[in-house]
Parts: structure tokens; C-alpha cells; sequence
């Protein structure tokens, strides 16, 4: 139990300091602007990265799900309501399973 505990204090201590660091050496300093930018677009990419596999994958059919995730695009695209993106996408994979 002592080694387990010991473990996971070091494992906290591992995973504290590189996020500590940047920010203690950091804090001073402004970033210049195209870091910022750059910075801005991360969220995106990784939440596209996460949900991309997904689509794919959601049902047992791959047209359906391309299907639903293009009408979701288009309509994320247009600046619609998002609970009206996600209905959308979701009758549209019902719809191609259905009709299609």
C-alpha cells in the first residue's frame, strides 16, 4: 500500500511540473500574435480529430453516417442553431437507412 501510494504522489509530481513550468516562465510575456492565432484553431482540430472516427463509425453503414455528417456540416457551415444541426444530421442517417 506505502509503494502504491508513493507511485502515485510521483506519478502527480510527473504530470504537475509540465504544466507548471511554462506557466511560472511564461507569465511575464505576451505572446506574439501569430502564436495566439495559431493557439485559437487547436480546440477545433482536436474536437474534429475526436469526432471525425465517429461519424464514420456511429452506424453499420458508412454512406449513412457520410450522409448525416455532410448535412451537419452544411448546415454547422450556414451558422444554424446547433440542436438543429445534430437533429438534422441524425434524420439524415435515419432517412438514408430508411429510404435509401
Amino acid at each position: 500500500m506505502n509503494s502504491l501510494f508513493l507511485l502515485v504522489i510521483g506519478m502527480a509530481i510527473v504530470t504537475y511540473i509540465p504544466r507548471v513550468i511554462p506557466m511560472a516562465l511564461l507569465s511575464s510575456t505576451e505572446p506574439p500574435p501569430f502564436l495566439k492565432r495559431f493557439l485559437s484553431f487547436i480546440p477545433y482540430t482536436v474536437l474534429s480529430a475526436l469526432i471525425f472516427p465517429e461519424i464514420l463509425f456511429s452506424t453499420g453503414n458508412v454512406k449513412s453516417a457520410v450522409f448525416g455528417g455532410l448535412i451537419a456540416i452544411i448546415l454547422a457551415f450556414l451558422n444554424a442553431n446547433l440542436l438543429l444541426v445534430i437533429i438534422s444530421g441524425i434524420f439524415g442517417v435515419l432517412f438514408w437507412q430508411m429510404f435509401l
